[in-house]
């Protein structure tokens, strides 16, 4: 059965991007079929997996109008043995247009249908930020994959983010659950990161990943050589943090591949 995780936080710079991409390249190397959905107007998965965003033929962009669907504008993306949807700037528009549509939140879930069955784990990279894109990738989702940095701030986000959750499951997808809390760019020497790596665990528990993403040059470095990291420098401490995360997923008792 296919495993759908929307890759979430309305926060910045958190490592959603690098995750979404890492994990897919993980996920690919152990053997699954991997579909990653760039929903983000900055386009930021879709160039560090080494694609050209602006000369995609079709992106994500005109999947969501009805304009094109994901058959078509999926691309392989050779560098990470995954496959891609696409975006660009023109994404950005789509919040304005969407509005006006029927069933606007369900467009992507609706796209995602069709080639379901082909993949394994269909990963989406969501926006940072709590928009109808983002609501759309979490419509879409089985389950939502939450990266976050060991900071004051993030704890104060991460509520923000559960409620929006919560009104998802109530209104849009019933069966909507947080997969997990991926703790990112963590510091040891850090001690505010280890309070907060703390609180996560106690109010969260199991649903906090064992896997640890370090603060790593090596997964700055990736995309701009267009590859994940895994690939880029598979020694790094990033990427055997990534691996290790893959491997944690696929033993989970959700996973049934």
């Amino acid at each position: 059965m296919t495993r759908i995780l929307a890759v979430a936080n309305q926060k910045g710079g958190v490592g959603k991007t690098t995750t979404s991409i890492n994990l897919a390249a993980g996920l690919s190397r152990a053997g699954k079929r991997v579909l990653l959905v760039d929903l983000d107007p900055q386009g930021n998965a879709t160039m560090g997996s080494g694609i050209d965003k602006r000369a995609s033929r079709a992106t994500v962009y005109e999947v969501l109008l009805g304009d094109s669907d994901i058959e078509t504008a999926r691309i392989r993306c050779e560098n990470g043995d995954f496959d891609l949807v696409p975006a660009n700037k023109e994404l950005a528009g789509a919040e304005v247009e969407l509005v006006a549509m029927e069933r606007r939140e369900n467009r992507l879930k609706e796209a995602l249908a069709e080639v379901e069955s082909e993949y394994d784990y269909i990963l989406v990279d969501c926006p940072p930020a709590l928009n109808l894109l983002t609501v759309n990738g979490l419509t879409a989702a089985h389950a939502v994959m939450i990266p976050m940095q060991c900071e004051y701030y993030a704890l104060e986000g991460l509520s923000d983010l559960v409620q929006t959750i919560k009104k998802v499951r109530n209104h849009l997808n019933p069966t909507l659950e947080i997969e997990g809390l991926l703790r990112t760019m963590y510091d040891s020497r850090n001690t505010l990161s280890q309070q907060v790596s703390d609180q996560l665990q106690k109010h969260f528990g199991a649903k906090v990943y064992r896997t640890i993403i370090p603060r790593n040059i090596r997964l700055a470095e990736a995309p701009s050589h267009g590859l994940p990291a895994i690939h880029f420098d598979k020694s790094s401490k990033g990427a055997l943090a990534y691996l290790s995360l893959a491997d944690e997923i696929l033993r989970q008792p959700s996973s049934s591949q």
